[in-house]
């Protein structure tokens, strides 16, 4: 980054606080977004819709995409920022994401690269900026002249990553997709960065721990992109997507590890736990069978004792209807026979 603080200082005291314009029935951005500076809605070349330049190629300019409504981390909010866009091959800074207290005079001194200040972060000056820096400037300790960085109160990036790495380049004038997750939960802020068509990666390009509530406390916190030239920068750049997300609550917004380095630890403990439940399962299956064996037994004696009570009942209608007549004369001819005998053995 190349210092221009008197230009930041009467670009930030001009384009705070005078509004430009406002987008609304753009597809691709949220409808409470503000321009200001040289920030204008151009439509795309394509004709499939609009787009927000930032800056021109000219030196001396400067643009801002505001969301109108401020933060408060009063109550637990998590937030999530995905927005596209794209920078020319041209010398510049690049394009910062910004998280802005509601105090804008104390967050922008003016003695710095995009008006922001060098003193160590205090509660009146302790901005959020996520950059996406195409310079390299020695006087800060940047990396590189492509490289991801979080900055809170300073330039000097509290946590970096050499995009180079992962195959990108920011100013390479294609477009790029970034999501920025903030989790309340965990404290964790997340940076992301693929290709246009790229789905978002489980693994950030960057992360920092930071409890933006601790920070900030109730005070409204605006949320936007920045971008400016100096009087060697002829710099572009667009805007093609500006979405933010807000949730509510302690819980986490996303599902993939906190700590990236850890996913591997978190394959073993599923592993773990899924031979952990295998004997669960094993006794599930058992009672399960069990339990079908007991009710096809039960269908099968209970239609047995239907199937036998009802022939008993068949056999029971073809017996007399007095029993004791056929008893009786059984009897009487015993006694006669008895008789007979009697008589011939006389």
């Amino acid at each position: 980054m190349v210092p221009f603080s008197f230009f930041l200082f009467l670009f930030f005291s001009l384009i705070l606080f005078v509004h430009s314009s406002s987008i609304s029935n753009i597809p691709n951005f949220d409808p409470d977004t503000d321009l200001y500076g040289d920030a204008k809605l151009f439509p795309d070349k394509t004709g499939g819709g609009s787009h927000v330049k930032l800056t021109h190629h000219s030196s001396l300019t400067a643009g801002l995409l505001l969301r109108r409504q401020p933060l408060t981390f009063t109550d637990p909010i998590s937030f999530s920022v995905e927005f596209t866009f794209s920078i020319s091959h041209d010398a510049g800074d690049g394009l910062i994401l910004l998280l802005i207290p509601g105090d804008l005079a104390a967050a922008f001194p003016g003695n710095g690269s995009y008006g922001l200040g060098f003193s160590p972060p205090t509660p009146t000056n302790s901005y959020l900026g996520v950059e996406f820096d195409t310079s390299k400037d020695d006087n800060v300790g940047d990396l590189n002249a492509n490289h991801v960085g979080i900055n809170l109160g300073s330039l000097v990036s509290v946590a970096v990553a050499n995009v180079s790495k992962s195959n990108l380049v920011l100013n390479s004038g294609e477009k790029l997709k970034s999501w920025v997750d903030y989790d309340n939960g965990l404290h964790r802020l997340e940076v992301r960065l693929s290709k246009l068509n790229e789905a978002k990666s489980e693994k950030p390009i960057v992360s920092h721990n930071i409890d933006l509530f601790k920070i900030w406390g109730n005070q409204p916190i605006f949320l936007g992109l920045s971008s400016s030239n100096d009087a060697h920068s002829i710099q572009v750049v667009r805007v093609y997507s500006w979405k933010v997300n807000l949730k509510n609550g302690t819980n986490s917004l996303h599902s993939q590890p906190v700590n990236p380095n850890d996913e591997q630890e978190q394959s073993k403990l599923d592993a773990a736990n899924r031979r952990k439940y295998r004997p669960l399962t094993f006794l599930a299956g058992v009672i399960f069978g069990t339990v079908c064996v007991v009710l096809v037994t039960f269908v099968v004696l209970f239609m047995w004792v239907i199937f036998f009570h009802k022939h008993e009942e068949e056999s029971l209608a073809k017996l007399p209807e007095h029993p004791s007549d056929v008893r009786y004369e059984r009897i009487d001819v015993a006694v006669e026979k008895n008789a007979e005998d009697h008589d011939e053995q006389h």
